[in-house]
């Protein structure tokens, strides 16, 4: 399909939020480098502010309690090497580029639509995350003042969307402001435990938890839960794409903030898991239920104990520091919940809200997760999602760390829309790969060993076989054409959808609207159909199956292509909700520790997030088909205008020519004529030069020489010549000239000067009055007409109107009245309205048609006081 460059696209307007990008944090695009304008120790200070969540502390627990510190300890250890190892390059290339976790996964292997897994997989995270933390901050508000769970549970989660609407700009400040007094508050109760109790580091490596000992399958299980933790580095780069551009001024302060905040964040992180360790054991030894030796409430309030000798005193100040770090870290997790939502819907709806929107969707599916009793099911939701987590990172540090520096991917990260394949087997094949792997070996399917480190498994199986595939294609299934704007440059390149500016790393080519094209406005756009993805004309097509699609008819085999993988998803999601449930209630616990009634509303609450998401895809996708049929109905509009304009203009041009031609050829006869009647007007007798048949012949010659005089004044090109006009003291004059002067009131009250030429204006009046004039005399022949001339004004503009009390115009006279060549009178040449139009255009004004059948017509020119620059008379 191709499109003239005179069709413009029907524009987009984006509600006042989604254009905000105080509010959109540039969500869904490349981060421009004129908002990157904080220093990178902020960018840092921002980042590192979300590992205030205690999750940590929570988990270190949990895996102590369960596998023993001989167990434990090695896997927070291994575990952290790990995670600064993968995060690295992840972290790199999101912070040279600037672009978010979601962004980078397009662009590393996934492709455009493949990459939609992966952005539900990061939600899933930032959901599983802000539903722990938020119920660690109803816990305390529940121990420290007695506040009911459930409304604890929406306390913590409503709190958090003020302040994280305004994104990083507010965040920024949040962290900056926090971070010195939660530093006090982390380390100081560890100083006096050491100092007041050295002996508790002895009782704490004793702790054998489940275990006897060091075991190769409480270690992988450890492990495991650990895993989870992989994709932290997603929200850590959802802040580190705001880092300023890497130079030569900045170069130490640059790497020095992307290696803290980046893969950073998991040495303080693994200090904390450490720590809570420690203080569950501390718990667990003073007597209290291991229930709370895991609630980070019950851990902090025993280590201020040691600081404050009031446990009142004690439990406040642990009450401070729970809420004063679930702010910190959940901030964080609906932040960037609201991202990964936006990537997610924009590509399977078509349709962008906002990302305010996604934050509130992001923290209400969070609120039913902890309803659903997230906190008791820990380990084992933390351990299946690990096994996803890390067949994902295996696929992306495989692109990163590998294919790129052999030069099989390409070189720069490329995240559009126009430019990406759908799908990308090097991180689509290999996360299927590995997950099914992973998920089948954590089942028990290979046997307890490979279950206990299935995670990891799945981790190994993803990036080889990631290097395998993109090695066989040789990278040939990243990019779907050549890239237009690939110079990175603070450059800006207007949008030719949404008409704003973006800098060159944003926009694209568009060949389907022949002009530039943003990022989002390209994720949204549902007309194209990828058409600058098509084959070159003359190119084999290298994607399989081509055989197969001419065989057989297209349409139904995509059809069912597409019913038979949405009906495997949704069967792979609801058996994965009803084997957690079951997992969850362990039922084979005599007696059964739930009813069937109570099963069941586990079942319904534990889809209720499900559901929450399919009730928005609905919604969103037929917003997003009414909004393209709107767009559809505006470009059709627009293009029956510009046809409609194409051949007006044909037909002026066609005209011009022809009454040139026309004119030149009948003005030698017609001259001749008139000679000739000047000849008898002298020879004839007077008796005879005063007969009807020679006053016909002499109305007759002077018609045709008017005609042919506007014939030749329509088809005349000239510059205007603008000049100042008083207006009311020129019109008198020219209607004080005109033959209709005897009918015509005035009411003249503008008293000013516009800049207009003032030939054009006079054959614009001319004409008007002329036809008052006709019209007038045909509805009162014997007197009565009456024609009104009148001027008024405004700030910027003039209007002329000429009123009278004729025949009026039908409402198909209207429609046609500017029409060239068209006159309601059997005598009319029909050009007189078209030139009126013409003067008008010129001036750069408009006009108003007024009146009704039988009792006149109206006529407004609305003149503008200043004119922008010449224009020419056509």
């Amino acid at each position: 399909m191709s499109r003239t460059a005179e069709q413009r696209p029907a524009i987009r307007s984006y509600r006042s939020w989604v254009a905000n990008e105080t509010l959109e944090d540039y969500a869904l695009r490349y981060a421009a480098r004129s908002f990157r304008r904080w220093t990178p120790f902020v960018i840092a200070n921002t980042a590192l502010g979300g590992i205030a969540f205690l999750a940590l502390e929570t988990i270190g627990g949990v895996i102590t309690l369960r596998y023993g510190f001989a167990n434990a300890i090695p896997a927070i250890v291994c575990v952290s090497l790990f995670i600064f190892v993968t995060s690295l390059p992840i972290a790199y290339y999101s912070s040279r580029y600037n672009i978010d976790m979601d962004l980078l996964t397009r662009a590393a292997g996934f492709g455009y639509i493949g990459s939609t897994i992966t952005s539900l997989i990061y939600a899933t995270f930032t959901i599983i995350f802000f539903a722990l933390e938020g119920a660690i901050m109803a816990q305390a508000m529940r121990v420290y003042a007695d506040v009911p769970i459930v409304i604890g549970y929406v306390v913590s989660s409503f709190v958090i969307i003020p302040l994280t609407a305004m994104g990083v700009t507010v965040l920024s400040r949040l962290q900056m402001i926090s971070q010195p007094l939660w530093i006090i508050m982390l380390v100081a109760p560890f100083l006096f435990i050491l100092a007041r109790e050295p002996g508790v580091l002895a009782e704490w490596s004793a702790f054998t938890g489940a275990e006897t000992g060091f075991s190769v399958l409480a270690f992988g299980g450890a492990i495991g839960v650990l895993c989870s933790l992989t994709v932290q580095v997603g929200e850590q780069v959802d802040y580190l794409r705001f880092l300023p551009d890497l130079a030569r001024a900045n170069r130490r302060r640059w790497w020095v903030a992307m290696l803290s905040a980046g893969p950073g964040w998991i040495v303080v992180g693994g200090l904390k898991m450490l720590g809570g360790s420690l203080l569950a054991v501390m718990v667990l030894s003073a007597s209290r239920p291991a229930a709370e030796a895991l609630e980070p409430i019950h851990m902090f309030a025993l280590a201020y104990g040691y600081i404050f000798a009031n446990p009142e005193t004690a439990l406040a100040a642990a009450t401070v520091f729970v809420l004063v770090s679930q702010i910190k870290i959940n901030v964080t997790n609906a932040y960037a919940g609201s991202l990964a939502w936006s990537n997610f819907f924009s590509r399977v709806t078509h349709y962008h809200p906002g990302r305010v929107a996604w934050l509130v969707f992001n923290i209400l599916i969070s609120l039913l997760l902890m309803l659903l009793g997230i906190f008791d099911t820990l380990e084992l939701v933390l351990a299946v999602y690990g096994n996803i987590a890390t067949a994902w990172l295996g696929s992306l540090v495989a692109d990163l760390a590998i294919l790129k520096p052999l030069r099989i991917s390409p070189a720069v990260p490329e995240f559009k829309r126009a430019y990406l394949r759908n799908f990308n087997p090097v991180g689509c094949g290999s996360m299927a790969l590995a997950s099914v792997v992973g998920l089948s070996c954590y089942a028990g399917v290979a046997g307890p060993m490979l279950q206990a480190w299935s995670a990891p498994l799945a981790f190994v199986v993803a990036l080889a076989s990631a290097v395998l595939i993109g090695v066989v294609t040789r990278g040939q299934t990243y990019l779907a054409r050549p890239i237009d704007y690939a110079e990175r440059g603070g450059a800006l390149v207007q949008c030719r959808i949404c008409d704003h500016a973006y800098e060159k790393p944003d926009m694209a080519f568009c060949p389907f609207y022949d002009g530039p094209i943003c990022s989002l406005c390209c994720s949204l756009d549902t007309h194209c159909h990828d058409v600058c993805k098509a084959p070159s004309h003359g190119r084999p097509s290298v994607a399989p199956g081509n055989a197969l699609r001419q065989r057989f008819a297209l349409r139904p085999m995509q059809r069912v292509a597409k019913v038979t993988g949405v009906t495997l998803v949704l069967w792979t999601v609801s058996a994965a909700v009803f084997l957690l449930t079951y997992r969850m209630a362990d039922l084979h616990i005599d007696p059964a520790p739930y009813t069937n009634d109570q099963m069941l509303l586990r079942v319904f609450v534990a889809l209720l997030p499900l559901l929450g998401i399919g009730a928005w895809w609905i919604v969103l996708s037929h917003e997003s088909r009414e909004l393209a049929e709107r767009e559809l109905v505006a470009s059709l509009e627009e293009l029956r205008e510009t046809q409609a304009e194409l051949a007006r203009t044909e037909r002026l041009a066609a005209i011009g020519t022809l009454t040139a031609s026309v004119s030149h050829e009948l003005r030698n006869p017609l001259g001749a004529l008139a000679n000739s009647v000047d000849v008898l007007d002298r020879s004839l007798p007077a008796e005879a030069r005063e007969g009807p048949e020679f006053t016909r012949i002499r109305r007759s010659v002077q018609r045709c020489s008017r005609i042919i005089d506007e014939l030749l004044d329509f088809s005349r090109r000239r510059e205007s010549a603008f000049a100042p006009l008083a207006v009311d003291r020129w019109l008198a004059a020219q209607v004080g000239e005109h033959a209709a002067a005897a009918l015509v009131e005035l009411d003249l009250g503008v008293d000013c000067t516009i800049e207009a030429d003032a030939e054009l204006m006079r054959q614009a009046v001319v004409n008007l009055l002329d036809n008052a004039r006709h019209a007038v005399i045909e509805a009162h022949p014997e007197g009565g007409g009456r024609i009104v001339v009148r001027t008024r004004a405004d700030a910027s503009t003039v209007v002329l109107s000429v009123s009278d009390n004729g025949v009026g115009l039908s409402e198909a006279e209207r429609k046609r009245v500017f029409e060239p060549l068209y006159s309601t009178k059997a005598y009319g040449v029909g050009l007189g309205m078209s030139v009126v139009q013409r003067v008008v255009t010129v001036h750069g004004g408009r006009i108003e048609l007024g009146g009704r059948p039988g009792e006149g017509t109206t006529i407004a020119l609305h003149i503008p006081r200043q004119q922008s620059g010449p224009a020419d008379a056509r």
